[in-house]
């Protein structure tokens, strides 16, 4: 038997009999809405809009970025990178810090892009800049509080040092990048809205620093909440968003999205029913959809909102229908609605991923 694709691209409504395992659908014209809606606010507020597509990895949805005018764009990888080239992308920085061990691929992508990466080592930029043979734009990653990577701002000495290199040979320094991630903790709109704030001024005060010997410094900000709530982007030259392409239930939760502006969904046939128990079991678990959960008050966690699939689509929750439990293939959901208590073996549902970047990832290589 054909199996079809992991990933589905939902133009018209999907055939049911078609799907027998998980399956990631995109839902086209709500994926398009999101990108023209993040297109028009960067365009309003005067932004390089340089989205990053770690989040879809999908040429074809690249493509409808293209066609709002997006012409740079952010990814995650080296790998990546060399996809988004082969498919005719020219102007793309790597949101991560440089890996040594990769110079070499990275100088082959520098001859046929413009390419830029992230230091936040002297170590990495003292290894690039006696390795290159084409040029590469590097901007110094800012850590402002998620503290998963990058230079504190009050360390000049090292922010210093590392931008001398700029100074020699094929390096050129762009200016100061931040990835905001702790706003995707945060409790609310207010919360983020303040992170947001706090993270422009500091990025401000480095490029205020540094920009009359550096003319043309950027300063550059990335994370979906900030910049789906955010009106205000003073001080910020580029927003580089990945996650709002789909959004989630981790954005839906923390309010940077509506339900409706949800693109993407796992859809995974219903196997087992156990009513005695108000549970159900779906082919569906932590290879498909990850092991990221929401946090309950009470400790409890949920990895994913079970809702309907009919005639080849996903429709609105019925209910409290949470996916408590998962296993490498299993899933297990609590079935409080009526409508989930009235399925049946052999039904599809819909499950709507904590994470859909790491869902599209893990079914895209299935």
């Amino acid at each position: 038997m054909v199996r079809p694709p992991k990933l589905v691209i939902l133009k018209t409504p999907v055939e049911s009999g078609n799907i027998h395992s998980p399956a990631f659908i995109v839902n086209e014209q709500i994926c398009r809405s999101n990108i023209s809606r993040m297109a028009e606010k960067a365009r309003l507020n005067k932004l390089i809009f340089r989205p990053h597509f770690k989040t879809h990895q999908s040429v074809e949805i690249g493509e409808w970025f293209r066609a709002e005018g997006v012409n740079a764009i952010t990814v995650s990888s080296v790998s990546m990178a060399h996809k988004f080239a082969d498919a005719g992308w020219g102007d793309i920085t790597i949101a991560f810090p440089l890996n040594i061990r990769e110079i070499d691929e990275i100088n082959q992508l520098a001859g046929k892009v413009s390419l830029n990466v992230l230091i936040d080592m002297p170590e990495q930029i003292s290894a690039l800049s006696t390795s290159l043979k084409h040029p590469v734009g590097f901007y110094i990653k800012i850590d402002l509080g998620y503290h998963r990577a990058g230079i504190e701002p009050a360390n000049t000495e090292l922010i210093e040092r590392i931008i001398g290199y700029s100074k020699s040979g094929q390096l050129t320094f762009k200016g100061f990048l931040t990835h905001s991630g702790n706003t995707y903790q945060a409790s609310g709109k207010q919360e983020i809205i303040a992170i947001h704030e706090s993270a422009s001024q500091e990025l401000s005060k480095l490029k205020r620093k540094y920009q009359s010997d550096n003319p043309g410094i950027i300063v550059s900000c990335g994370d979906t909440p900030s910049c789906s709530l955010a009106e205000d982007f003073s001080g910020i030259d580029e927003i580089r968003p990945g996650n709002f392409v789909f959004y989630d239930l981790m954005q839906l939760r923390i309010g940077s999205c509506k339900f409706n502006e949800i693109a993407a969904a796992v859809v995974c046939p219903v196997v087992s029913v156990y009513p005695e128990r108000n549970e159900a079991l779906i082919y569906g678990g932590a290879v498909h959809l990850s092991k990221e959960a929401i946090i309950n008050a009470d400790g409890s966690r949920n990895y994913g909102l079970i809702i309907p699939f009919v005639d080849g689509r996903w429709q609105s929750p019925m209910g409290d229908d949470w996916l408590v439990s998962l296993s490498q293939e299993h899933g297990i959901f609590k079935t409080e609605s009526t409508w989930a208590k009235s399925l049946s073996a052999g039904d599809l549902v819909a499950v709507i991923p904590v994470h859909s970047c790491l869902s599209a990832d893990l079914l895209r290589s299935r």
